[in-house]
């Protein structure tokens, strides 16, 4: 299923006036995406990467783009607390920096001296370790200062650039706890963070998924051209179509299954992911049953949510 409306290249991509997406192939695991809106001499940065070097190297590109407007950027906005979203934060820390109230608690709880310790402990951890080096060892996290939001807000804040009007629209908790989404009405474009991952799996860490839901309903509705996801490929409403479809469909199978007593893993093996097979990251349907069945209540011993996607993409592959 593909869903990218222009080749997905990595770099710097004009997706409106002066408005950017920096994106990184594969989309995989880190592997984010981020957003540079520009009017006169005015910035706003949409998100920084996962570690210090990806992040110099984009900001590098955005000034080559615009350099009188980037020599210092007036404003960050940090999407939700995943730090492949907000670990080069401290690149900018010129910068305003604005997230919601929950994403910035999130992301106070999160340091990522965490994942140093994390991946210094990978290698003596067998599958689970061996899953975290696949997925991460391509990211340097040692000396990384957190750098948190100065701006926090609740619902809907609105905001400018120059004279471009932006809305940032809260929907977290879903992928996380504080998602929002960042609108630009006057360019028919959509920043959506990890609201939306293209031909790859969504990963529902906090739920509730009705949310989610509603968030996709919305991107819907608006008038919009292009949206910049949180990973993958650049895409239009059918690339937030088929987020949705997926959501709904992962929702009703693994209630059903969850109401016919299987355990997260019998039934994350269960779902047929066949409509989604050339989609990246399957193993992430183990979170995102594990997620659903605590939503429907489920009184299952909590599994370490690595363990469980490394076991569920040795089985599955």
């Amino acid at each position: 299923m593909t869903l990218g409306i222009r080749p997905f290249t990595r770099g710097l991509h004009e997706v409106g006036d002066r408005c950017y997406a920096w994106l990184q192939p594969d989309g995989g695991w880190g592997w984010s995406n981020a957003g540079l809106v520009v009017d006169g001499d005015r910035s706003l940065l949409v998100d920084t990467l996962f570690d210090l070097n990806l992040t110099r190297t984009m900001l590098a590109g955005m000034r080559d783009a615009e350099p009188a407007a980037t020599r210092r950027f007036a404003t960050l906005v940090n999407t939700h607390a995943n730090p492949d979203h907000c670990n080069g934060n401290e690149l900018v820390a010129e910068a305003e920096i604005i997230a919601s109230r929950a994403a910035a608690e999130e992301m106070a709880a999160q340091t990522p001296d965490r994942l140093v310790a994390l991946m210094r402990q990978a290698p003596s951890m067998g599958e689970t370790g061996q899953f975290l080096i696949d997925a991460f060892s391509a990211f340097d996290f040692e000396g990384i200062r957190q750098t948190l939001p100065t701006i926090t807000f609740e619902g809907e804040f609105l905001t400018r650039v120059g004279d471009k009007p932006i809305v940032l629209k809260q929907f977290g908790p879903c992928h996380t706890t504080g998602d929002i989404l960042v609108y630009l009405p006057d360019d028919r474009l959509v920043f959506s963070g990890d609201v939306l991952f293209i031909e790859s799996h969504p990963i529902l860490w906090a739920g509730p998924i009705a949310n989610w839901v509603a968030a996709c309903d919305h991107m819907l509705e608006l008038p919009l051209e292009i949206v910049v996801p949180g990973h993958g490929p650049l895409t239009d409403k059918r690339g937030v179509r088929a987020v949705r479809d997926y959501l709904v469909y992962v929702r009703d199978e693994a209630k059903v299954r969850f109401d016919a007593g299987l355990s997260v893993y019998d039934a994350a093996m269960d779902i047929s992911l066949a409509d989604f097979d050339s989609w990246g990251d399957a193993e992430r349907i183990a979170v995102n049953v594990l997620t659903l069945y605590r939503e429907f209540g489920s009184t299952e011993q909590p599994a370490d949510p690595f363990e469980l996607m490394a076991k569920i993409r040795r089985e599955r592959a």
